[in-house]
């Protein structure tokens, strides 16, 4: 009788996995994702001037010129130097790009005659529009 007892007790066990740990798991991966998304950032570290009148950009355009306040130039974070010139980088960038729109973060800082001198390289490229990126400004309640 009791080896029948303790047959029975064995069928009787519960054979589900616990899921509580892989759940807490799960919550703490997702609190860490929360708190390290925002402080994420994409491309150059520039400080961006500050504009009122902004529309959306695109969440991943194809072509970005980023200018840093001491002149250094990346063309979608390909650095532009002697074995990278300019207007080659931006050629190369806009045969694979679906349209000839090239985006400019430039540092407010940086002096506006560097960027009309660039003017030209970018259209000698083939851009055909140059879109402006600012940081939106913050709007005052009266």
């Amino acid at each position: 009788m009791g080896l029948k007892a303790l047959k029975m007790k064995k069928e009787a066990v519960n054979a589900e996995p616990n899921v509580v740990p892989l759940c807490d798991v799960l919550l703490v991966l997702l609190i860490i994702f929360m708190v390290v998304t925002p402080l994420v950032q994409q491309g150059v570290d520039l400080k961006l001037p500050v504009a009122s009148n902004t529309i959306e950009m695109p969440d991943n355009p194809d072509v970005i010129l980023y200018i840093k306040k001491d002149g250094t130039l990346f063309v979608n974070d390909q650095k532009v130097d002697d074995r990278n010139p300019l207007q080659i980088l931006l050629e190369d960038a806009l045969m694979q790009a679906t349209d000839k729109k090239l985006y400019l973060k430039a540092d407010q800082d940086l002096d506006f005659g560097n960027i009309v001198e660039l003017i030209g390289t970018m259209k000698n490229a083939g851009v055909e529009d140059i879109g402006i990126i600012t940081d939106k400004k913050a709007e005052t309640i009266k």
